[in-house]
């Protein structure tokens, strides 16, 4: 049984997940070619290979975020790399069921370079009733309120500027997930090396390439 419980959405997940299993094999194939490969050029052929790629978090890693996100009754979402908006439907299932619980309102600020991945992404808000809980973005450049939950979903070389731009946003006991840690650590090594030096709490989950769990504690929150 899903955590999301509705139907029509449900449905739609469904086929945008077959879709992005349907790509699986050669996302493989690309990715073990590119293993290590953390150079300008090596980026630059990253991008172009995945220009037109649906490339969703695995199921089960998206079930965990909008569990997450209604365990700390999250509001205030911020996803990096939101391609076809995937994940940013679970996220903003999970702002608006906080809200319809307890009252209030919340957004999921998702961020998508790809002019026709945040055209298709739209058009899924859309069709799931959620356009309402997601403000997608091209860029980050301004941060109001805030974040309980953050999501990075994106080229490595990118993750710690990411993290760097939105942890003075993040709240005391804020949560920052991001994928594939276990299979890329090397390459991650920036991105980790600032978790440790900025008071977060870290753990490598046991999911698919592995799935970061970060908690942000501030003061002597989580002392």
């Amino acid at each position: 049984m899903s955590v999301i419980r509705d139907p029509q959405l449900e449905n739609l997940l469904a086929g945008l997940h077959a879709r992005s299993d349907e790509q699986a094999a050669a996302m493989r194939s690309f990715d073990a070619r590119r293993t290590g490969q953390v150079s300008p050029p090596a980026a630059k052929e990253a991008r172009a290979f995945l220009s037109d790629k649906l490339v969703a978090l695995d199921r089960d890693k998206a079930e965990f975020c909008y569990q997450l996100c209604r365990a700390n009754d999250a509001r205030r979402i911020v996803e990096i790399g939101t391609s076809y908006g995937v994940s940013t439907l679970y996220l903003a299932a999970a702002v608006r069921d906080n809200v319809r619980a307890s009252g209030g309102n919340g957004v999921v600020i998702g961020t998508e370079y790809e002019a026709n991945k945040a055209s298709a992404a739209r058009a899924h808000f859309e069709q799931a009733g959620l356009s309402g809980f997601i403000d997608l973005r091209e860029t980050l450049k301004r941060i109001d309120g805030p974040v309980d939950f953050m999501l990075v979903d994106i080229w490595i070389t990118m993750a710690r500027p990411a993290l760097e731009l939105v942890t003075p946003h993040l709240r005391s006991g804020a949560i920052v997930i991001s994928d594939n840690t276990a299979q890329y650590r090397s390459e991650y090594a920036d991105y980790l090396a600032f978790l440790d030096a900025h008071g977060f709490r870290t753990m490598t989950l046991p999911f698919d390439g592995g799935l970061e769990m970060s908690v942000l504690c501030r003061h002597r929150l989580c002392d």
